[in-house]
């Protein structure tokens, strides 16, 4: 392998694969990326087995080659360049890196060993716009679970309903579901959260749509230059719009700055309970106040001036509340709900395609 290639291009792409390479892992080398000239481009790849994630980029090859190098080396390494062409030399093993001021050898290991990077066969293609994409897994991802013990809820659920495409995530204590617009296909797919999370960070920078082609196993999201794919997470997810509720009895519409700011000052005084506030809604003064009691420290109450119908009080966790906050974009916020131990709502009154709901905890 012999080709040049700019330095920003070399370390955006070692950039976006490089979180993907586990130094942890059984096999030693899915700590390296997979550097390989692919009809005249150059392809860098890394995998954990799950989640797959190549970047192409522009490259002037010479010679055909493919070498894998230790990630966070070869990452750190080409970060610190300064920008203007590099040249990549690879002798059997060994990757030579060349600037006009800097000369390297980094030592590789054969890309035979490395995992055969997966490919669909086949499948279904769709597209969806990058802005409804990104908005979307701002506001879900951060409901999906961690806990490996109930595999199916660390996925976001790709699925399509009466002709739209709905995106969305529970851990059991919150839910959140966003509309992402039209879809013909019939989708039902539910990807590990882990590659949303990285699919977020490449989808940020970029404009216009991304391909998906899904098959049975797999899913790969073709993000202008970038490829991820991923396997899907086998198991039925649960029907969660059961958890939805349709009616409120007790309702308070608010400028969301102020339940924001409400919210997270009472939150300072909650940190002992594992953060629970009690927020109560009065119809009679038309305001909402939330009370946080550390026992050690003090206690704390906070109001805000709200629309109110009816009345009624409700435990939740403060990070919880917080997080529906900021996945919210609009100036008010209406926070329903029905009892104090039945499901919280948190919408945009001005945007319908996006609903947070919050499980109360026990006072």
């Amino acid at each position: 392998m012999k080709l040049q290639v700019t330095q920003e291009n070399l370390n955006k792409a070692l950039g976006t694969v490089g979180r993907v390479a586990n130094s942890r892992g059984t096999l030693p080398v899915l700590a390296n990326v997979l550097i390989k000239t692919v009809n005249n481009r150059l392809s860098i790849a890394a995998t954990n087995l799950d989640i797959a994630i190549t970047h192409y980029i522009g490259a002037k090859v010479a010679e055909d080659g493919a070498i894998t190098v230790p990630a966070r080396l070869m990452q750190d390494f080409v970060s610190s360049l300064p920008g203007g062409v590099i040249d990549l030399n690879l002798d059997e093993y060994r990757l030579g890196i060349a600037t006009d001021q800097y000369k390297s050898v980094i030592n590789g290991v054969s890309a035979e060993e490395f995992p055969v990077m997966p490919a669909i066969d086949g499948g279904k293609t769709w597209k969806i716009a990058s802005d409804a994409l990104k908005k979307s897994l701002q506001q879900v991802v951060m409901a999906a679970s961690t806990d490996e013990a109930r595999p199916v809820l660390t996925g976001v659920l790709l699925h399509s309903k009466d002709g739209k495409l709905f995106m969305a995530a529970t851990d059991s204590y919150r839910l959140a579901e966003k509309q992402l617009g039209d879809n013909k296909e019939d989708v039902e797919l539910l990807v590990p959260v882990s590659a949303m999370q990285d699919l977020l960070r490449i989808v940020s920078d970029f404009e216009g749509d991304v391909q998906v082609t899904n098959d049975e196993q797999q899913i790969l999201f073709r993000v202008g230059d970038v490829e991820l794919v991923a396997r899907l997470i086998e198991g039925r997810y649960p029907d969660y719009r059961k958890l939805i509720p349709q009616d409120f009895a007790t309702t308070a519409t608010l400028k969301r700055a102020d339940l924001l700011n409400v919210t997270k000052v009472s939150s300072l005084f909650a940190r002992e309970s594992a953060g629970s506030i009690t927020i109560n809604v009065d119809e009679s003064t038309q305001n909402l106040s939330i009370r946080s009691v550390a026992s050690q420290l003090g206690e704390n109450t906070a109001t805000a001036d709200a629309k109110v119908t009816g009345t009624g009080a409700i435990t939740l966790n403060s990070r919880y509340l917080l997080d529906a906050l900021h996945a919210l974009n609009g100036d008010e916020v209406v926070f329903g709900f029905n009892g104090k131990l039945e499901a919280t709502v948190i919408r945009d009154p001005a945007a319908t395609d996006y609903t947070h709901i919050i499980m109360p905890l026990k006072s």
